[in-house]
């Protein structure tokens, strides 16, 4: 799908009245009468996700802005990033785009989805993605963090899936995204199961292809026969929840769905499902929407009305996302997910609770895949933009988590060896058989902030950073977990002189490895950040109704 890459017309204009609406709220029922006549028609551009919908259709003009930013709910998002101001993050910004599970939040209740009245009340982020968007290209990208992605700072009190943070409200996992995996978040956006729906009838439903028959108990997804399929709103969010999802597989003529084989990775497959929508759901609205003057008032009507943003999400704002990312092509904007390592023992038991199953960060995995979201060098301070600090100028004071003999002084060691600045070592209370090497900094500032992600750079497995306490005064502290090593020191540089005697086909000596004695934990190996569709995965539809790519 591609967008136009023309000029939008009547910039001035369009910046104006998002600056007239932020300046004057009030005002916005007096234009009702005259806004159709300076509507501005027939611009077409790319799907930036479903959340960007309505800012896309701000900018088609003063038709709908007044409409559009009376509806949108604005509520106050603390610990937003101001942005960075230098490097290659200077400039960009990154969206939270959530998607609620709050049953109790729907204006109409629908057993499709649970009612509230009856118990369903969990609020959870049932989709949590990030979209970065760069204006020197300009171009978008998207990153997508697994649900059961287990974290430090999920909630205030502690650690938890990353999906509970949304428990407490936006600003617990904004905290989370910006203190655990360090990707500063500029701007919220939160829609429901509604506002989903609404969007695909809108657009009078969409086509996919099922390879396979698939069925899903929990989201109500149920196809025998396989072919491309039209789906309306409710078929198509079934889709797009599918988490236990089972298949018929060629030579399975077993009539009893539930019998069927249940794919594996639940979290992550139903990313890459959501990815390959995602596709299907920007071509559909290329063709139909955002030039139609009646499919585009559907799409605004079944969206605004559900859509929460950041109270600092002004109207002029998102005009100016549209005139400058108008042209952006979605299928060449890069898909990502979060690599994780799978808990493979069942429930995750830790400080005494059962969290069901979990999913731990990886790295050096993760921070390569953040870098490459952001589009930064690997010695970045990715919160900030500047330069990662040298390890010589970094406190560090490591605690043993894992209760491995010995394991706070080994890793201390390694540490050192990289040039880091020890200043002291000592015992933590043991969490649980499996058990995350955290990086803890104790304030939010841009030094502490570095220092910690320049530590988190120099060690290897299920690594992840952490705001809280630090213990013998340190920057930053390390308690270690059950599966991690520090990674070696590079080797020395060669001199000419060694390099001179060294005879053809004979190599520098090794440098010494320091590892912090990992553990064999049941965690599985790294999973990747693109990931091909299964054989079952539905797609997308030849213009035939075939298979499409």
């Amino acid at each position: 799908m591609s967008g136009s890459r023309g000029k939008v017309g009547n910039k001035k204009g369009l910046r104006t009245l998002g600056q007239a609406i932020d300046a004057n709220p009030a005002k916005r029922g007096r234009h009702r009468r005259r806004k159709r006549a300076r509507r501005f028609r027939k611009i077409k551009w790319a799907l930036l996700g479903v959340a960007l919908l309505a800012f896309l259709v701000v900018g088609s003009g003063a038709g709908y802005a007044w409409y559009l930013n009376k509806q949108v709910t604005r509520i106050n998002v603390k610990g937003l990033s101001v942005g960075a101001t230098q490097g290659a993050e200077g400039g960009t910004e990154n969206i939270l785009l959530v998607g609620s599970t709050s049953r109790c939040a729907l204006t109409v209740q629908s057993q499709a989805y649970g009612i509230c009245s009856q118990g369903v009340t969990g609020v959870n982020s049932d989709v949590v993605m990030i979209l970065h968007l760069d204006p020197s290209v300009p171009s978008a990208s998207i990153l997508s963090i697994p649900r059961d992605l287990f974290v430090p700072n999920a909630r205030a009190d502690g650690a938890n899936k990353i999906d509970a943070a949304l428990y407490e409200g936006p600003s617990q996992l904004v905290a989370a995204i910006e203190e655990d995996l360090g990707i500063p978040i500029q701007h919220y956006v939160e829609l429901n199961f509604d506002s989903f729906a609404n969007v695909v009838d809108a657009l009078g439903g969409i086509d996919m292809y099922f390879p396979e028959p698939v069925f899903d108990t929990y989201s109500g997804l149920l196809v025998t026969t396989p072919g491309c399929r039209h789906l309306n709103g409710v078929e198509a969010l079934q889709v797009v929840r599918a988490r236990h999802l089972q298949y018929q597989p060629p030579g399975n003529t077993d009539p009893y769905y539930r019998d069927w084989p249940q794919e594996a990775q639940s979290d992550l497959a139903r990313i890459r499902r959501d990815h390959e929508f995602l596709r299907v759901l920007a071509t559909a609205i290329s063709k139909r929407g955002l030039s139609n003057p009646i499919t585009d008032e559907q799409l605004v009507a079944g969206v605004v009305g559900q859509l929460t943003v950041d109270n600092g999400f002004s109207a002029s704002h998102m005009v100016n996302f549209v005139l400058t990312y108008h042209g952006v092509n979605i299928e060449n904007a890069p898909q990502l997910t979060v690599p994780i390592q799978l808990n493979q023992v069942g429930g995750y038991l830790y400080k005494g609770g059962d969290y069901g199953d979990v999913e731990f960060p990886v790295q050096p995995e993760d921070q390569q895949v953040v870098d490459e979201f952001l589009g930064v060098p690997a010695t970045t301070n990715t919160l900030s933009g500047g330069q990662l600090p040298q390890p010589s100028t970094v406190t560090v004071s490591v605690l043993n988590g894992s209760g491995v003999y010995n394991q706070a002084t080994t890793t201390a060691q390694a540490l050192g060896q990289l040039g880091f600045d020890v200043v002291g070592t000592g015992e933590m209370q043991i969490v649980g058989q499996q058990a995350e090497t955290l990086v803890t900094y104790s304030q939010r500032t841009p030094v502490d902030e570095a220092a910690a992600q320049a530590v988190a750079h120099s060690i290897s497995g299920a690594v992840t950073l952490a705001n809280g306490f630090t213990a013998d005064g340190a920057q930053v502290t390390v308690t270690t977990g059950t599966d991690f090593s520090v990674n070696p020191p590079p080797p020395p540089p060669v001199s000419p002189t060694t390099a001179a005697g060294l005879s053809t086909g004979a190599t520098a000596p090794p440098p010494t490895t320091t590892t912090a004695a990992p553990s064999d934990g049941p965690l599985s190996p790294p999973t990747q950040a693109v990931e091909a569709l299964a054989a079952w995965d539905p797609r997308s539809c030849t213009p035939t109704g075939g298979e499409g790519s």
